[in-house]
């Protein structure tokens, strides 16, 4: 599926196979009233779903922001939604080994997770820095019975350990199934991952309209690569009076200052150089360390329908420790850009995505204050 000029395939000749295959699967699952209520019946019973929406009154005493709470899903984030419907997939398929890619730990737990639900192998590839900066969930990966394998190249972060990946199953294609984390990827990863994303956006709406009786001004969403916030926004966009906010980190802002290209085997809006060489990204989260984002975040940006904007590393420490003081809640540094956006956004009535709880970024956020 493209999204205008983006989306596509540009991978190896060996993948197109695997795509089709998995494209085919996910056009008759999708409507398979069988697979729907295995997914829904672990969604609830297994995942914590639905997850509620809390009113942060301290937080923004200036108007009335509302955190849909995907930090209380099991294994601490929005993750779990893709990796539950993925691995159902990949079962229907006949794959036995599941890889996957993460960058804060998220995508690796709530993947080796639903392996070992599901007694699947499981191989999760992250980069040694993101390992140092993530030790908490690459400890829990290995718990769950995975195996972390470290990428030692390049800025040693999340886009290396996609590259690795991609490695990994162009050699394993006919075993193995690579649980993409993002909505980004060949087709038809970025919209299968938005479809498995969207019972965010679909609880929120629900929820919001019978709390307060109306739609809110703003949706509010950080972006890395982009799946918490296209499963937010999705069943907002035709909601015209509904302003769509992406928050990005502002040293890894592919939207606001990058430029068209080809990553990881789609063509989206990408850090590259004016040769076309893909730049280094940067962000104290992890999570949004990422060069690229989602081709459909990248059309709706083109269209207007949704804005991006960035945040900096101080900005998002700050709303950080303020949710914490404020209400109790320790969220993730990558949810806590959406949340500096939040107190700063016009609008009366403000629906933030709480990606992730910050259990994963204690240790980062004290060596960045005390240096230690």
């Amino acid at each position: 599926m493209s999204f205008g000029e983006y989306g596509g395939r540009y991978v190896p000749e060996t993948l197109i196979p695997a795509l089709d295959e998995l494209e085919q699967a996910w056009s008759s699952l999708r409507d398979d009233l069988s697979f729907q209520s295995e997914l829904h019946w672990l969604r609830t019973s297994y995942a914590g779903r639905p997850t509620p929406l809390t009113h942060a009154a301290r937080f923004a005493p200036d108007r009335r922001v509302y955190l849909k709470r995907e930090d209380l899903m099991h294994t601490g984030a929005h993750k779990l939604n893709n990796a539950l419907g993925q691995v159902l997939i990949a079962q229907r398929l006949g794959k036995t080994r599941i890889i996957a890619e993460t960058g804060a730990g998220q995508h690796g737990v709530a993947t080796a997770t639903v392996c070992a639900r599901f007694g699947l192998e499981c191989v999760v590839y992250m980069g040694s820095e993101d390992i140092r900066r993530q030790a908490p969930n690459v400890e829990r990966m290995r718990l769950l019975g995975a195996e972390v394998r470290p990428v030692e190249f390049g800025t040693q972060t999340l886009k290396e350990a996609t590259s690795e990946a991609i490695r990994d199953w162009i050699a394993n294609v006919e075993t193995t199934h690579y649980v993409i984390g993002s909505c980004v990827g060949p087709a038809p990863y970025p919209e299968l991952v938005r479809e498995l994303q969207r019972v965010i956006g679909r609880e929120a709406r629900e929820q919001i309209l019978v709390i307060e009786e109306r739609l809110p001004d703003v949706v509010v969403a950080c972006v890395g690569g982009g799946s918490n916030a296209i499963g937010m926004f999705y069943d907002f966009i035709e909601d015209d009076a509904v302003r769509l906010l992406g928050v990005e980190a502002a040293g890894a802002a592919s939207l606001g200052t990058g430029r068209g290209g080809v990553l990881h085997g789609a063509r989206s809006s990408l850090l590259a150089d004016d040769d076309g060489q893909i730049m280094d990204a940067h962000s104290i989260s992890a999570g949004l360390d990422y060069p690229g984002v989602g081709p459909e975040h990248a059309w709706l940006r083109d269209t207007g329908r949704a804005e991006y904007v960035p945040c900096t590393d101080e900005e998002a420490l700050a709303a950080f420790h303020r949710l914490c003081e404020t209400e109790g809640i320790v969220p993730a540094l990558e949810s806590s850009h959406a949340l500096a956006r939040a107190l700063d956004c016009d609008g009366e009535l403000v629906l933030v995505c709480l990606s992730g709880r910050g259990d994963k970024d204690l240790a980062e956020v004290l060596r960045r204050e005390t240096g230690v």
